[in-house]
């Protein structure tokens, strides 16, 4: 594990969506302990929802999300720390693979009227992409999740995910 960089620079050109998600989940499988989670657009995209996607988001335990930033060093991209308006914190960082943007979020957590409250994903769904399967929230849990972020990006998103058809 350790400094290990991926494998990524062999190829001249960025991987779609599906290639970089399954290059992704082959790292992830080498480097982290616990359960993770493709959130977001992404996950919104993998699983039928018409939506751009500008980066890809991990959701992470703290100790996976060290161990990714170790194993990707030379990938991080230095940014200032963001809050959001106060509404997320977590282990944070953020990598660039060929065009790809990716966010590594450990043990993300979401201010609401209760306080700060660990995001969990309670349905996860296994997504194939040939030869390995990504993990992402089950569609009831992905509008559940962008709901309970509230802003209105993600509030459109949940819109789109509830006119899916259900099967």
């Amino acid at each position: 594990m350790g400094g290990n960089s991926p494998r990524f620079e062999t190829d001249q050109q960025a991987p779609d969506l599906s290639a970089m998600l399954a290059r992704l989940a082959r790292e992830m499988r080498v480097c982290c302990v616990d359960r993770w989670t493709v959130i977001g657009s992404a996950a919104a995209k993998l699983i039928g929802a018409d939506v751009s996607v500008a980066d890809i988001d991990l959701l992470v335990s703290r100790h996976d999300a060290d161990a990714l930033i170790a194993r990707w060093a030379t990938h991080r991209q230095v940014v200032e720390p963001r809050d959001s308006d106060g509404l997320f914190r977590s282990q944070f960082a953020r990598f660039n693979f060929f065009a790809w943007t990716v966010e590594v979020m450990g043990d993300m957590e979401l201010h609401g009227e209760g306080g700060w409250q660990t995001v969990r994903v309670a349905d996860i769904i296994d997504m194939d992409l040939g030869d390995i399967s990504v993990p992402v929230p089950s569609l009831a849990e992905q509008i559940r999740l962008f709901e309970s972020f509230g802003r209105a990006k993600d509030l459109r998103r949940a819109a789109i995910l509830r006119a899916l058809p259900r099967g």
